[in-house]
């Protein structure tokens, strides 16, 4: 009978596309991944991937075989997380990514809160500026902010936060979004359409100065606001310590920017997995979102 590790060792080299790639995904050598495959090939019959000193390639018996052994693998790991589930303790290992912003202010505390729930369960939090590969990197949920892209992968809202124009003490004087335009803008990259609704209840697009600054993290062009440099749109919750200190102020406070979204996005798997949904109803629910 063949091993579902083999079939695990194979799907591994499929998404991660080398063997070398594969076997740091998997904590094992080169050899021992190449050699896994050869017996998969060898118990089979058939020829999954070819292989040149370039690229691998999977064959139409491959392919077939792929999609096969990612359902088998899918049931098999639902199986044994139900058959370990007792009394709603969790085990295994849930791997969640978000940036590093995020993952200080609220998805650290409540993984904390989460796992006195479910001791048993191991968590793996990764925190990054850029969005990691859910398949490819081997995530089971990724917390993601802002506007929602076009995905192969599911999401559900959990939450929404405002975002608010601040800047240094010295740029207060602003009274009009034409003034609010011309300040030099500390740009996000993935932050690029805002709209923003004036005291009369009109939406206008927010059209901001030529860009002073760009980063791909909030909380670098936090540090720039407060340096006085120009003037960033960022989340309240990052930004509320620094605005009850004084180090920052809201600039045209009486205009407000569309709120922006909190996701729980998850492979697009026929069942969703029993740690997965229960980390994510923990989010919606018993545990409060900063907003």
């Amino acid at each position: 009978m063949v091993s579902l590790d083999r079939f695990d060792t194979f799907k591994a080299v499929v998404e991660a596309g080398s063997l070398t790639a594969a076997a740091d995904l998997l904590g094992q050598t080169r050899a021992v991944v190449s050699f896994n495959l050869k017996r998969l090939e060898a118990e089979l019959g058939v020829t999954l991937l070819t292989r040149n000193t370039r690229q691998l390639a999977l064959t139409d018996a491959g392919e077939r075989f792929y999609l096969r052994c990612t359902r088998m693998l899918e049931e098999a790991r639902l199986a044994v997380e139900e058959a370990r589930s007792e009394h709603a303790q969790l085990k295994g290992t849930l791997r969640i990514t978000t940036t590093v912003e995020y993952a200080l202010a609220v998805v650290a505390p409540a993984v904390e809160a989460f796992r006195r729930l479910h001791p048993d369960l191991n968590v793996h939090l990764s925190t990054s500026s850029t969005h990691a590969d859910l398949i490819s990197e081997r995530f089971d949920v990724a917390i993601r902010l802002g506007r929602l892209l076009d995905s192969n992968h599911r999401a559900v809202q959990l939450s929404t936060f405002d975002v608010f124009a601040v800047a240094a003490p010295q740029f207060a004087a602003v009274q009009t979004l034409a003034e609010l335009e011309q300040l030099p803008r500390l740009g996000h990259g993935r932050l690029s359409e805002l709209s923003v609704t004036d005291p009369a209840g009109l939406e206008h697009p927010y059209r901001a100065g030529p860009s002073a600054l760009v980063a791909d993290s909030a909380a670098v062009l936090q540090a720039f606001a407060v340096r006085g440099h120009g003037v960033a749109v960022l989340p309240q919750w990052l930004v509320q310590e620094d605005l009850k200190a004084g180090r920052l102020v809201r600039v045209l406070a009486d205009h407000h920017f569309a709120p922006q979204g909190v996701y729980a996005m998850y492979p697009d798997t026929r069942h969703l997995p029993l740690k997965v949904r229960a980390f994510i109803d923990f989010m919606k629910g018993e545990y409060q979102l900063v907003s």
